[in-house]
């Protein structure tokens, strides 16, 4: 098993099988960069979502390129606008094999995931000599590493159902919690959360009541006035809620607004856009379930990976570091491109599965049965006392417990189709 360490920025490669002899890459691919397709919203209701996670992998990219960049060549960054759309988006996996590139990355949408995984599968059967990997930093269906895995595709977000393994386990521990209501987009992903946080809740606390279930249109809801209606009515105490954008922040506005007191335990409470939509709204009710946030930098003393944020901040003021599963993917695909000695997807695919790698937060681990990144978790809320703010807010997000890597785990139903 291979171990990465991080150090100073610069990443080495340790490997149990001795030196790897890097295969020679001819004069015309030297020069060329290393291109990742990004294929995400750039226009439509989530634009603003899909723009700062574009800024993010420029960004990363930026650092390796002046770490010298990977096997001496430069990594690009190439936009596609799927426009939240499954078609479009199967359409610009095309679009970019047609370019040659072999590497893509999305994040928004589950819906849009199944699409892109479909494309990439078929062209990965229709042109052996022409592969692509499919690198997922965001979204969670626990399909796509369980029934759907595929070997050709790299989670790097924690899915869905450990996400509600992780909550659900904290708020069994909570008196107050008593009736919860679950309020999710009508699509896979709101879908996974609805069920297994009934499930999970009626299994580690029988007592808590399940106080009711609603899905909505994702993205077409502008007036949460009537759910935030229909929460009030049923007496929850407790949201569970895997909204995301503009749907998590208008529902969090709606709740201030009418004076709803409730607790909103999200998968995306810090997300892109929704802290400066909500501002100190959110303080002591909105908690969130991530791999990382600003604080940790605080709370672990984490001073290299701080100045990464730090930097971030002043290259893009308004937005800030959130995505740190981009900092994972993106320098272990460095380190997966030089082991393989190749951009070859097989090859690099083969050098990602099983890999360990010291991320600031600790080891991460991307899991060799299913591909699914294994990597601490935590739950944190929103508070108006911290030495990192989010969006110009003034609030932030402090730690309420971390989930170790081995108790985030959940077993896996893969049976992955190798070539």
């Amino acid at each position: 098993m291979r171990t990465l360490y991080h150090k100073r920025g610069a990443l080495v490669g340790m490997v149990a099988a001795g030196a790897l002899a890097l295969t020679p890459l001819t004069a015309t691919q030297a020069d060329e960069p290393i291109r990742i397709g990004y294929i995400d919203p750039l226009s439509g209701p989530f634009a603003d979502v899909g723009h700062a996670g574009l800024n993010h992998f420029r960004f990363a990219a930026e650092r390796i390129n002046d770490e010298g960049g990977i096997l001496g060549r430069a990594v690009e960054i190439v936009p596609y606008d799927n426009q939240q759309s499954p078609s479009e988006s199967a359409s610009h996996v095309q679009r970019a094999t047609g370019r040659g590139i072999q590497f893509v990355t999305q994040g928004n949408g589950s819906n849009i995931a199944g699409a892109i995984l479909e494309a990439v599968d078929r062209n990965n059967r229709r042109n052996p000599d022409n592969r692509v990997l499919y690198l997922n930093y965001a979204a969670v269906d626990p399909a796509f590493t369980n029934e759907r895995c595929s070997f050709w595709h790299f989670r790097f977000d924690a899915e869905s159902t450990m996400k509600i393994e992780a909550l659900t386990t904290y708020m069994a521990d909570l008196d107050d919690v008593q009736k919860v209501y679950l309020l999710n987009q009508d699509y896979s992903h709101g879908h996974v959360i609805e069920q297994a946080a009934e499930e999970m809740l009626a299994e580690k606390r029988p007592d808590i009541e399940i106080a009711g279930k609603t899905l909505h249109p994702i993205g077409q809801v502008r007036d949460f006035a009537p759910y935030v209606s229909r929460i009030r009515g049923s007496g929850a105490d407790s949201v569970i809620t895997g909204n995301w954008g503009s749907d998590l922040a208008l529902l969090v506005r709606e709740a201030d607004s009418a004076g709803l007191d409730v607790n909103f335990y999200t998968y995306y409470g810090g997300g892109l856009g929704v802290p400066a939509a909500i501002g100190d709204r959110g303080v002591d009710r909105v908690l969130q379930i991530t791999e990382w946030h600003a604080n940790v930098n605080v709370e672990e003393d984490q001073p290299e990976y701080a100045e990464w944020v730090d930097a971030f901040k002043e290259r893009y003021p308004d937005i800030d570091w959130y995505y740190h599963r981009i900092y994972n993917q993106m320098y272990m695909l460095k380190a997966a491109i030089e082991e393989a000695g190749t951009t070859e997807p097989k090859d690099v695919a083969s050098a990602l599965a099983g890999m360990e790698f010291e991320s600031p937060t600790g080891t991460v681990h991307m899991r060799e049965d299913d591909h699914q990144l294994q990597q601490p978790l935590y739950l944190s809320i929103m508070d108006d006392d911290v030495e990192y703010d989010v969006e110009n807010t003034g609030v932030g997000f402090r730690t309420l417990a971390k989930i170790s890597s081995e108790d985030a785990m959940l077993p896996t139903t893969c049976e992955m189709e190798r070539p």
